[in-house]
């Protein structure tokens, strides 16, 4: 090396000296076909559902058993390397994008269901179980999994834990949080750590409260001790029509405020019911404006009398047509459509973007015309789909990745439709986590002060910084730059992605 290297080939000479350094440190540690380093093996861990942003991981780690991952951590923890945990790589907001100069810690193997006790009505699984392979295992005592995010059949129980998932029975059922007794993992020095406990509470401050949704930033998680609820015995949708965008969200805040929790409450708009539509063929009112779907579960009584409430409280709202499932086939076929709003988006656009905020349900209207105006400004389409019984909005802004000025308009339209949210009562995110999608708009809900508090508790569970970095809490000289931008004129998501 000397004076008239390019800093490019510096770098990737710095890079090449600190990969070595850590291959030969994790060999130690883990069986050759358990430690990735050459690029064909990295890349598919360049990203999660995120694509917009990709960065490849220096090495991956596939850890076999808790011991091999707190060696792995150890071994990081002494050489300073940074570790990003990763499930099924399905997260939305960019949680699981590797450091360049770090370690992707997969736990893709940690995939067995330890037990199922249908007494207790929990299950104990290793983290890289699939959300819905949980509700398959407990079917034979009846019971199953509550959580049942879009993505179940790929998602991992760890990394619902990690985001804080929810999912459209979450509005009766409950989130992840509150559905999880307790959970396994490791520090970032390799010190194993428990959160919870099989009571229904555990002695000392409730630290598994703070560890569910904090995206891999305190520790890694291996096991997860779930919640299981019956089956219901009867379970019956109903498919609301109207004809206008404000009588559909004024009609979910009226369910509510008539005292009924449905077991589920979303909500579509016209291009979204005609984007699953096409795709699924469920059923859906192309002619309406916006859909309701307004499910009730329980015992045969229970539900007749609720979808009898339900219905006249939606006719009162000013409901076009109301149609109610016969059976279950036509229940799941309603449901069907909802589920697969993201992949029937794909099928309309080269990209998507999907957006994760929360409102006031009051203000469920007004976001819509909002974002309506936004299309006009940004020049591209959404289509929007909630989870309408809790506020949590997933506006899926329909763009190029190739075309890097529709990536930029991309980019601000995701902030303007979180910024909105706050400046409406709500937050930037419900169910998908910061990751690194809304650093920017962190800077706007929340102050200086309350981001060093944030950055307080992770120094608690890890000194060094070392665990997903650069996610989630924007640092001070970000917040200045974006507040900078904004007193120009305009907000900029991610002028340029910050490399940590």
């Amino acid at each position: 090396m000397n004076a008239v290297t390019p800093p490019q080939q510096i770098s990737s000479m710095v890079r090449a000296e600190r990969q070595a350094q850590v291959v030969s440190a994790l060999r130690l540690h883990l069986p050759d076909h358990a430690l990735l380093w050459q690029r064909e093996d990295t890349v598919p861990y360049e990203c999660d559902g995120l694509t917009a942003y990709r960065e490849r991981p220096m090495v991956v780690a596939l850890p076999e058993n808790e011991a091999q991952v707190s060696a792995v951590l150890s071994a990081c923890y002494a050489l300073d390397v940074p570790v990003v945990a990763r499930g099924a790589g399905t997260g939305l907001s960019g949680g699981a994008l590797p450091h360049k100069m770090g370690v992707t810690l997969s736990l893709a193997k940690f995939n067995r269901i330890q037990r199922i006790d249908p007494v207790s009505r929990t299950a104990v699984v290793q983290s890289g179980v699939r959300n819905l392979a949980i509700s398959d295992a407990a079917a034979p005592h009846g019971l199953y999994y509550a959580p049942d995010p879009s993505s179940q059949i790929a998602c991992t129980i760890g990394g619902n834990v990690a985001e804080n998932s929810g999912g459209v029975h979450c509005l009766k059922y409950g989130l992840t949080v509150h559905n999880v007794l307790k959970v396994r993992g490791f520090t970032m020095t390799g010190e194993p750590i428990t959160f919870g406990s099989d009571a229904l509470d555990a002695p000392g401050y409730d630290l598994m409260s703070v560890l569910v949704g904090s995206e891999g930033m305190l520790a890694v998680i291996t096991e997860v001790t779930v919640k299981l609820v019956p089956k219901p015995q009867l379970a019956r949708c109903i498919m609301a029509s109207f004809d206008d965008i404000r009588k559909a969200g004024d009609a979910v805040a009226q369910v509510i405020a008539a005292g009924i929790i449905p077991a589920g409450l979303e909500m579509m708009d016209k291009p979204m019911t005609a984007a699953v539509e096409d795709f699924v063929h469920a059923g859906y009112d192309l002619d309406a404006e916006a859909i309701l779907l307004c499910e009730s579960d329980g015992t045969p009584e229970e539900v007749a009398e609720e979808i009898g409430r339900m219905t006249a409280v939606l006719e009162a709202a000013g409901a076009s047509a109301i149609t109610v499932s016969k059976d279950e086939a036509e229940r799941l076929r309603f449901w069907s459509g909802r589920k697969n709003a993201f992949p029937a988006s794909g099928r309309i656009s080269p990209d998507y973007m999907c957006m994760d905020s929360t409102i006031p349900r009051k203000r469920l209207a007004d976001i819509l015309f909002a974002i309506a105006e936004m299309e006009k400004k940004y020049q591209l389409r959404c289509a929007n789909v909630f989870h309408a019984g809790d506020g949590n909005l997933h506006p899926l802004i329909l763009f190029d990745a190739n075309d890097p000025d529709q990536l930029h308009r991309c980019e601000l339209f995701g902030a303007d439709i979180l910024e909105t949210s706050v400046a409406m009562g709500g937050t930037v995110t419900g169910e998908h986590g910061v990751g690194i999608e809304k650093l920017n708009s962190m800077c706007v809900q929340f102050t200086a002060a309350e981001n060093a508090h944030m950055l307080s508790v992770k120094s608690a569970f890890d000194t060094k910084g070392l665990l997903n970095p650069g996610k989630v809490i924007p640092t001070l000289q970000r917040c200045a730059e974006y507040g900078k931008m904004l007193v120009r004129g305009g907000a900029i998501a991610h002028p340029e992605l910050e490399r940590f």
